[in-house]
């Protein structure tokens, strides 16, 4: 029956599935498909193509990743095996072309060793003998850790397919087909391409090469080829080699590798371009189907490929029976492994179970096999070994890959712990118990692995445990940068609290030289630093001659500064300039040289005196907008900062909008001063207009005629006048007035109360509404009093009170 050429297949959910491109070319039933014309024509567009087409075919064991690694080299779109279940995908040979500029043709062969066909691999014989024919290149697919095994490498399928291909279409070339196929391709060769899949060990791929090229010559030299044939191995096959990383363990590697060999496949003027003019089969694209057609006739029906004798047979059927009993015990004794590998589960003392389970399923099936046919007995225990070798791998790995896992965990929270116990002790080095968790890790997953690579068994687990080293070292890499940052942080933290008092006072007196105070105590606590951090990088395990603990210098560099910058900006917020501008005028205006309080007389020069304080204490202001970095011997050395560092940021502190707004504002409040220093001359040594005093003794004339001729009166008058010249002499009248107020206060407080007193003896109080006590005025203004500017005085009214309790008027301060 013949394949239709669409046909639809179940993919693992369960979901149908189809492609417009994609053609069953030979389906199970070994038919070929009468549609190839068909597709050629209107869904390739290669009908027309000539010469100038090419034909790629691959093959390799089920399941290694075949048409994945087609659809990512071509384009295509053949089904990929389900991640949920492990089964056979591509049934029969499926035909699709690339989607690329070129015309290929790509034949997807069904995978060889599947559990569903068993040991019925005559149609994985007669799939690689076509392919073979009718392919210009070959890729042949195979996992790393097969090559060097016969059957993992279907060497043994090779070995078949090349001969009987000698024995058919040997008359000069590696391909060919009957009748005029035969004679196109008569000088072609064909191209095996080996694509070495999840190559993660640190073998190279040359070694990996040199060894499948000696298993091709030796295989060569074993094989009878036919009269007037070329004996040379190089007449009908070239061979390449490449490899692929892991694509689960390392999908951008895998993906980086791909790209560079689909650049093989697509670019014709690539050294490497993998379509040669020898390889061509020179059919003409229309001519392909009935020269596929043709090809495939003649090796379904080659008795080559067909079973051996009955000898033979019998014997393949005994020693098949006898290796699948020999596997049940193994299976199930091995179930339980299996089950906990992939619960993430440590077993102890695996490795002795499964070399004993191994030795067991092999010597009962050596008790019953060992009497058939020699040869096939020791193909079939060499099948059985691998089949054994190749389940027993699975779990190993997954086992060991459980020990790495949980040496990883152990080890990231072991050191937690023992770090955050050994960090608060004198003798704590971080590298020594950083270095003994790792041993005791590293011990526990020897102890995990041993004896897992008996003798006999094909596999080491070297790689492995370089992964695992690699993973540990990854993970100190990163515990030793969190501890040089904790390093580097406590000593920013220690330098801010060591130059906070020395900004606060360098920076409170506003000298000329403060900044060099300031950066000359930066400089010591930098070198300081550097010796600590030199220090705790040796005990943290760092070569003091590699390049990271100048990095890590240069960090803690930028952490010390980065700490001082900040106290700057603090004492350099808008509140603490204008303190350090209010407090320099008031020095340089209200005391003299010997920093006595200045009593301001009519005589002396206020503006002038005022001036020359406003000016000097103006001057503080660019001082404090800008860190003068010359006075430092580190700020500017080369290396001294991370690269990109920008240090001439951080030295403004006072960016020029500032400063003309700080100016405006220190202005106003110097005014103030200089207004105060007036009032209080004005106050204190005012005089009384002439006419006044005409005036005065006009109006009064006769009461002070009466208070001379009365003695009561006389006497009264001078204690109040002579009181009064005391006062005014000493300047006591500010003093004087603020007691009366005070005196008046609390005497009005004192009559509130007794009002409050006697209204709660009239009226009882309620319960739930307690009367309020009403505030005087004079107490309400208290607790209402605003902050006003230095030297401002108070209400200025009466007799010349002063207000404030700041400053005094200079008369009164005499």
């Amino acid at each position: 029956m013949a394949a239709a050429g669409m046909m639809r297949r179940s993919d693992s959910n369960g979901k149908e599935a189809s492609s417009a491109t994609r053609l069953q070319l030979i389906d199970e039933e070994q038919q070929f498909s009468d549609q190839l014309t068909g597709f050629m024509q209107n869904k390739w567009g290669m009908y027309e193509a000539g010469f100038d087409y090419d034909v790629v075919a691959v093959f390799g064991s089920q399941s290694t990743g075949k048409s994945t690694l087609l659809n990512r080299l071509f384009g295509t779109r053949f089904d990929v095996m389900s991640e949920a279940q492990r089964q056979q995908t591509t049934r029969g040979i499926w035909a699709d072309r690339a989607t690329s500029e070129n015309s290929v043709l790509i034949l997807d062969v069904e995978g060889t060793d599947g559990r569903e066909r068993g040991e019925q691999q005559d149609f994985e014989r007669k799939s690689a003998l076509f392919s073979l024919a009718v392919g210009e290149v070959v890729i042949v697919n195979l996992w790393e850790n097969m090559v060097g095994l016969y059957n993992g490498a279907n060497l043994g399928l090779l070995k078949t397919v090349m001969e009987v291909n000698l024995q058919l279409f040997g008359g000069g070339g590696g391909g060919g087909g009957g009748g005029e196929g035969q004679q196109a391709s008569a000088k072609s060769k064909t191209l095996l391409f080996f694509v070495i899949r999840d190559h993660v060990s640190p073998a190279p791929l040359e070694s990996l090469a040199r060894t499948l090229r000696a298993d091709l010559a030796r295989i060569w030299e074993g094989l009878g080829k036919p009269a007037g044939a070329p004996p040379a191995f190089d007449a009908y096959f070239d061979v390449r080699f490449a490899s692929l990383p892991h694509k689960l363990l390392q999908p951008e590697a895998f993906e980086a590798g791909a790209r560079e060999l689909r650049r093989a496949f697509r670019d014709r003027g690539a050294a490497d371009y993998v379509f040669r003019s020898e390889y061509r089969r020179r059919v003409p694209a229309d001519g392909f189907p009935a020269y596929a057609q043709g090809v495939w006739a003649a090796v379904a029906h080659n008795k080559d490929l067909d079973l051996p004798t009955q000898q033979e047979l019998l014997a393949q059927f005994r020693c098949d029976e006898i290796a699948a009993a020999a596997l049940e015990p193994f299976r199930a004794a091995l179930a339980p492994l299996r089950q906990g590998a992939q619960d993430g589960l440590v077993a102890d003392g695996l490795g002795g179970a499964a070399q004993a389970m191994r030795a067991a399923a092999l010597g009962d099936f050596d008790a019953q096999a060992r009497r058939y046919h020699g040869g096939v007995y020791a193909k079939r225990r060499a099948a059985l070994a691998a089949a054994l070798d190749a389940e027993l791998h699975a779990v190993l790995v997954a086992h060991v890959r459980n020990a790495a896992a949980a040496a990883c965990a152990a080890f990231g929270r072991d050191c937690a712990r023992a770090i955050g116990e050994a960090s608060a002790r004198a003798d704590y080095a971080f590298a020594a118990v950083v270095g003994g968790v790792r041993a005791a890790v590293e011990a526990a997953y020897a102890r995990a692995v041993d004896g897992l690579a008996f003798a006999g068994a094909p596999w080491s687990f070297g790689a492995e445990a370089r992964q695992l080293a690699a993973a540990l070292d990854a993970q100190t890499g990163e515990l030793r940068a969190r501890e040089v940052a904790r390093v580097v942080a406590r000593l920013a933290d220690d330098t801010r609290a060591a130059m906070a008092d020395v900004v606060a006072e360098r920076l409170g007196g506003g000298a000329a030289d403060m900044w060099r105070h300031v950066l000359a105590a930066f400089d010591g606590e930098a070198e300081a630093c550097d010796a600590r951090l030199a220090r705790a990088l040796e005990a943290a395990g760092v070569e003091a001659g590699g390049g990271e603990p100048a990095a890590a210098a240069r960090r803690m560099h930028a952490a010390l500064w980065d700490g001082v910058a900040g106290l700057l900006r603090d004492e350099s917020a808008d509140a603490a300039v204008l303190q350090r501008l209010r407090a320099a005028v008031e020095d340089a205006f209200r005391y003299d040289a010997h920093g006595l309080p200045r009593v301001w007389t009519p005589a002396d020069d206020i503006d002038a005196h005022f001036a020359a304080a406003r000016d000097a204490a103006r001057a503080l202001l660019p001082r404090l907008a800008r860190v003068d970095a010359g006075a430092s011997r580190v700020l500017h050395a080369e290396g001294f900062f991370p690269a990109g560092y920008d240090v001439a940021r951080t030295l403004v502190l006072v960016a020029a909008g500032r400063q003309r707004d700080l100016a405006k504002r220190f202005a106003r409040e110097a005014d103030a001063l200089f207004m105060e220093a007036k009032r209080s001359v004005v106050a204190t040594h005012g005089r009384v207009p002439p006419w006044v005093l005409v005036l005065l003794v006009l109006l009064g004339w006769n009461e002070a005629m009466a208070v001379l001729f009365n003695p009561v009166y006389l006497v009264l008058v001078c204690l109040v006048g002579g009181a009064a010249f005391v006062v005014h002499s000493l300047g006591l009248w500010a003093p004087l007035l603020r007691a009366a107020n005070g005196v008046s206060g609390i005497a009005g407080d004192h009559v509130h109360r007794l009002l409050v007193e006697a209204v709660n003896r009239t009226e009882p109080p309620v319960a739930s509404n307690p009367p309020l006590r009403r505030r005087s005025s004079r107490t309400k203004a208290k607790e209402e009093i605003e902050m006003e500017p230095i030297g401002r005085s108070g209400s200025g009214s009466g007799s010349g009170s002063a207000a404030g309790s700041g400053s005094e008027s200079p008369s009164l301060q005499q």
